[in-house]
């Protein structure tokens, strides 16, 4: 059961169609041929034909047919092992010829190959008892175009038109052409016959055309069978249009008596404008030169004062371009380059910088030589003549009676309105006078600060009087 459905199935059908066609191939081939052959103009093509297997078949003729492109079929050569080689009216009459007539080797040669020869070449045997069995050889004629490109002038404007053409002349088989372009454009590709069988290739390439597309690149591509590679050709596109016009050189400093002051005309166009000047009020001032688009004046006066027109014509028309020139009565002062300000700039601001680095590391040179203590003992002040002398006895005590007696030198002062006590409050000056500290209730001797001794002093209140006792002899 499993065999059956096996056989039934839609694969093993088409397995078996496969196989019988292989057969049938393989039968078909019998006799053997080249499928294909290339050639130029004016050679000489060798076309094969044999049939090597002849075991149970009987060879009796065999013909070669050829067979156009338009389908008419003409037998050119036959040969009959009785009767001999045989050649039939034909276009390739006493042109083709077999090399060595024979049943087993009945190739055929042509001789001055034109390109109408093209076609299929059908080798056909005469058998017993299989009947006719052939084998077919396509003859592919090929001729070298004629390439060539170039760039169609063309008016700028709003409609696409055809502005480059490249053609592959007298071809065999007919060319490939492609375009290598920055636009955005499209392109048409005729074919037509050529000379002698061949063909003739044109692609055009279209655009809306602008004057800014004039003079810009295109390329187109052939490719053919004939050629080792793609050739390329360049073309630059011709666009006309109308000029565009500017007039330069004018400062706005047309001063009276300047010298040498010059304009210029800048006409840009397709075809090449031609230049006139003229001013809006009529011709030129006398003192005007005119070189070709240079106008000059040698020397500036009030005539200049005027409006200057500069008109530029080509095939596609005028157009031109004003400027009003003012005189003054005076040169306005010249500006500095822009180099000159820029370097004084930075020299500027270099310069501020060192200044404000030199303050600032003297600045702080200065409060680090005052923060350093001096490394020499200042000397002590000198002694004023109105100093008391050390009293010899050592330093009273502040809790001892003003009546005690003591061994000194000079007397106690008594005249508590003396000027000189009175000149500080302490018969002192005030750099070396004692301050009383009051949180303890008893005096410092600044002047022990400064490395001199401390003296004996007095105060009393002016209120209560001071009476000094006698000094008796012991």
């Amino acid at each position: 059961m499993e065999k059956n459905n096996a056989r039934n199935s839609p694969s093993f059908a088409f397995l078996l169609i496969i196989f019988g066609l292989a057969i049938q191939d393989a039968f078909s081939q019998r006799v053997k041929v080249q499928p294909e052959v290339v050639s130029y103009p004016g050679q000489t093509v060798s076309l094969q034909c044999e049939y090597p297997n002849q075991s149970g078949t009987a060879l009796t003729q065999v013909s070669w047919i050829w067979e156009p492109a338009d389908g008419k079929r003409d037998n050119i050569a036959v040969y009959h092992p009785d009767f001999g080689p045989s050649y039939p009216s034909s276009p390739l009459i006493g042109r083709v010829t077999f090399v060595k007539p024979s049943l087993t080797n009945p190739s055929i040669t042509i001789s001055d190959v034109k390109m109408t020869d093209e076609g299929r070449y059908i080798c056909e045997y005469a058998t017993y008892p299989s009947g006719n069995e052939q084998g077919t050889t396509t003859l592919i004629m090929l001729a070298k175009p004629e390439n060539n490109g170039s760039a169609i002038t063309a008016v700028a404007g709003n409609t696409s038109t055809v502005v480059a053409r490249c053609q592959s002349a007298n071809g065999r088989p007919p060319a490939k052409i492609t375009w290598i372009s920055p636009f955005n454009g499209n392109d048409t590709v005729v074919t037509k016959p050529g000379t002698s069988n061949t063909v003739t290739v044109i692609s055009e390439y279209r655009l809306v055309p602008t004057a800014a597309d004039d003079g810009k690149e295109i390329k187109c591509v052939i490719e053919h069978r004939t050629q080792s590679k793609n050739e390329e050709i360049s073309m630059k596109l011709a666009i006309e249009y109308l000029p565009k016009v500017s007039i330069t050189g004018y400062d706005e400093n047309w001063y009276m008596g300047r010298s040498s002051a010059t304009l210029m005309c800048q006409a840009f166009g397709n075809p090449p404008p031609s230049i006139a000047w003229k001013t809006t009020s009529g011709p030129l001032p006398a003192n005007v030169q005119v070189q070709e688009a240079y106008l000059t004046v040698p020397k500036v006066d009030d005539t200049m004062n005027t409006t200057f027109v500069c008109e530029a014509t080509n095939q596609r028309g005028t157009a031109s371009h004003h400027l009003t020139v003012m005189v003054r009565e005076t040169q306005l002062p010249l500006k500095g380059s822009t180099t000159g300000a820029v370097i004084g700039g930075v020299t500027a601001c270099i310069i501020l910088v060192a200044v404000i680095v030199t303050v600032v590391v003297m600045i702080l040179k200065r409060r680090r030589k005052e923060d350093t203590p001096p490394k020499h003992k200042p000397p002590p002040p000198m002694k004023t003549s109105g100093s008391a002398e050390k009293p010899n006895a050592g330093q009273a005590s502040e809790t001892q009676p003003l009546g005690q007696t003591y061994n000194s030198q000079t007397e106690p002062v008594t005249n508590l309105d003396d000027a000189d006590y009175q000149k500080n409050g302490h018969g002192e000056d005030s750099a070396l006078s004692g301050s009383e500290d009051r949180a303890h209730g008893r005096y410092q001797d600044n002047r022990e600060l400064y490395g001199i001794e401390p003296r004996l002093h007095y105060s009393a209140s002016r209120e209560g009087g001071f009476i000094s006792p006698p000094i008796t002899n012991q």
